[in-house]
């Protein structure tokens, strides 16, 4: 069996599985999420390291198990360094976290592939290096032990928001009960870390972050998958644009009809040090219907 072993254990999150059990039981939020749909199809997650990112991504998670018991998370991730330009499956066998194995749905990575006719493939080595889902995997594992997941990882180009009605067909003829989790960090922002500051630093820059954040985010909350790559393209507010298009479009194709914004904020909000310099922006929502 084709096992993934993790690429940022000790480096994203604990390596050790008692250290990431109790990291994941800090991250969690003290109180169930208010206002959220009454059926959670989708959400959308950050990815960076747990201490930055992990609280954010919790909420969401916490909030689709207080809805929902998929048998199967699709785990669309950003791409980062793989050069396909496809969206790729993780098609079978497992991955391997801190907390264990845990099972590939090769039965509905066979009816993705089918369902999207050749505009999906096939390629677990493009998953070999990619953290974005990664480090959802051990809240997964936590917080859903009887589930499978689905790796699927999108390119920010437009045959990621084909991928969606893909899912959603293939979730159907496989009978499966599916959530599908979206992996992306927002804007990147500093001239030291990313060559990227148009607003200086501090409080302005913050500022600027926040508003260039908030377009993608309100396209996001609107379900408009087909503006996801323009936008992320022209405003560098997403590294996995791919991924939130596929989302949002399955999503929509499964009958989410409302997005909810669980949490908004940046790894400077997190851990200040000094004035605002390099910091990446992260949210957390969740889509779905009443």
């Amino acid at each position: 069996m084709r096992v993934r072993q993790p690429v940022v254990a000790g480096r994203f999150y604990p390596a050790d599985e008692a250290a990431c059990v109790k990291t994941i039981e800090e991250c969690l939020p003290d109180q169930p999420a208010e206002g959220v749909p009454e059926h959670i199809i989708a959400g959308i997650v950050p990815h960076a390291g747990w201490v930055f990112s992990g609280p954010t991504a919790a909420k969401v998670f916490t909030a689709l198990k207080s809805t929902a018991s998929p048998q199967t998370i699709v785990l669309i991730s950003a791409m980062h360094s793989w050069g396909g330009a496809k969206p790729a499956v993780y098609g079978s066998g497992a991955w391997a976290s801190p907390l264990g194995l845990v099972q590939v749905d090769e039965e509905l990575a066979q009816a993705v592939l089918e369902a999207a006719k050749g505009k999906v493939v096939d390629s677990p080595e493009a998953h070999s290096g990619e953290h974005s889902a990664e480090v959802q995997v051990p809240f997964i594992q936590y917080l859903f032990p009887d589930a499978r997941i689905l790796p699927i990882l999108a390119p920010a180009d437009k045959e990621a928001v084909s991928a969606g009605p893909a899912i959603a067909t293939a979730a159907h003829t496989a009978g499966r009960s599916v959530a599908v989790i979206g992996s992306t960090d927002l804007t990147h922002y500093g001239a030291n870390y990313y060559g990227f500051a148009p607003a200086g630093s501090g409080e302005s820059a913050l500022e600027w972050v926040r508003d260039n954040d908030g377009r993608v985010v309100d396209l996001m909350l609107q379900m408009r998958a087909e503006e996801i790559i323009p936008e992320t393209a022209a405003n560098r507010n997403a590294c996995g644009g791919g991924a939130i298009a596929a989302t949002l479009s399955a999503a929509r194709a499964m009958g989410a009809t409302e997005g909810v914004l669980l949490e908004y904020t940046t790894s400077h909000d997190v851990m200040p040090q000094g004035v605002a310099t390099d910091f990446v922006g992260y949210a957390g929502l969740v889509l779905g219907h009443n």
